[in-house]
């Protein structure tokens, strides 16, 4: 049996860019002393940013604005071993959520809530997004504004767009960047990122400051990096564009009965309070759930011997932020926390152990040697898999929670080893 791992994560990006998890207020990804690449790669990058120079002139940008800020930049190698890097493990969420909601993110939330009431009570009267859902993001995002990244963002979008798995992402970036550098006069010397990106207090990218973005302290400027007011006004715009509703609630805890159908505990499987009712889903705390026919949808991160939680539309408004179970969860209970609600209540199955990515590549492969196709075994554990391995868990009379562990694979082995390879 193999350690826990620890102090490992999965990397990505910020708000509408591509999916990210990410340690909550450790920077260590984004401060990194800046290492030189080979002087063959740096003059191929130099042709990349002058060749790119004409897409943009056709996207509509002002040639002196290319040039003030694409002539000075570098290919820089750890902005290509952070894009290139594979973590070796998944964090659990329970590992995610440790840190994201901790006991110093809570009390530092709280301080913060205080500390701009005025602003917070305008732009949530203005959005109809709780002020508690802001901070919690804010939180999460650049540990309230003391972790935003500090990479040039034109030389670590080039360098995404120069090669590597994100090019058409950051190519698009670049030309959304220097629109906005163009749009608000910003210095590009100042537009600093991190390695992926995304920017300032609540960790936009450039797409999304230009769709979303707004001017939260009435100064006439949108500012993301220095207003906290302007980067809560346009999270709280995002999340309304995205269709939070107002008044509602994200979900919580339950607890579910003995006999449940695990394969119905799926972000895209709703039903009714009434039908999770009849099914003996009851709140956490035991009492039962309200008799309505408002639709919600039961998760269970942790398969089913952890936690369950009954979601609503505004926890997918979340997703829309950041397309993470994991990340939507945590902006939510730590929302819930800031407000004084009690933890988690059901304890988390701490005694699994993370799978490597080569064991979940085996994983996935084991799946479709017996029967049930996962998609590619890439080591990601994405729907198709997950659908794949409840299909297996079902047959084999198992609780078809789609929550992958060392047990389970070590039972397909042995299936496939019974069946003669």
């Amino acid at each position: 049996m193999r350690a826990k791992a620890k102090g490992l994560r999965l990397i990505g990006c910020g708000a509408l860019g591509f999916f990210f998890l990410a340690i909550p207020g450790m920077p260590a990804l984004a401060d990194p002393p800046k290492a030189v690449p080979d002087p063959q790669s740096q003059v191929e990058f130099a042709e990349f940013v002058r060749g790119f120079r004409d897409t943009a002139l056709k996207a509509g940008i002002e040639p002196q604005t290319y040039d003030r800020s694409m002539t000075e930049i570098a290919l820089n190698s750890r902005v290509q071993q952070l894009n290139l890097q594979q973590p070796e493990f998944i964090k659990p969420v329970w590992d995610y959520l440790d840190s994201a909601v901790s006991a110093d993110r809570i009390a530092k939330g709280q301080q913060m809530l205080a500390a701009e009431a005025a602003p917070l009570a305008a732009i949530e009267q203005r959005f109809g997004v709780p002020k508690e859902i802001l901070v919690a993001i804010w939180g999460i995002e650049s540990n309230y504004g003391t972790a935003m990244g500090s990479f040039n963002m034109f030389e670590a979008l080039a360098t995404l767009g120069y090669d590597g798995p994100r090019a058409d992402f950051a190519r698009r970036e670049i030309i959304n960047a220097l629109k906005m550098e163009e749009r608000e006069h910003y210095d590009p010397a100042q537009m600093t990122s991190s390695w992926a990106g995304a920017f300032g207090q609540t960790q936009f990218v450039p797409s999304a400051f230009l769709q979303y973005a707004v001017d939260g302290d009435g100064d006439g400027k949108v500012d993301l990096w220095r207003s906290a007011s302007d980067a809560l006004a346009s999270a709280a715009n995002l999340l309304q564009s995205g269709g939070w509703e107002k008044g509602a609630i994200w979900g919580y805890e339950v607890a579910l009965p003995a006999v449940f159908p695990f394969e119905d505990a799926n972000i895209d499987a709703t039903k009714s309070l009434n039908d999770w009712r009849k099914l003996g889903v009851v709140a956490a705390n035991g009492a039962a759930l309200p008799k309505s026919d408002a639709q919600a949808a039961i998760i269970i991160p942790a398969g089913a011997r952890g936690p369950a939680f009954i979601v609503f539309d505004n926890f997918r408004v979340v997703l829309k932020y950041n397309n993470a179970v994991s990340y939507a969860l945590a902006v939510c209970t730590l929302a819930d926390r800031l407000k004084g609600a009690s933890p988690i209540l059901h304890p988390w199955p701490r005694e699994e152990v993370a799978l490597t990515r080569d064991e979940l590549v085996a994983f996935q492969a084991d799946l479709k040697r017996l029967g049930f196709d996962p998609g590619d075994a890439d080591g990601i554990f994405g729907r198709k898999a997950k659908a794949a391995l409840r299909a297996y868990q079902k047959a084999r009379g198992l609780a078809a929670d789609g929550f992958v562990t060392e047990d389970l694979l070590v039972r397909m082995e042995r299936e496939i080893v019974a069946r003669g390879g």
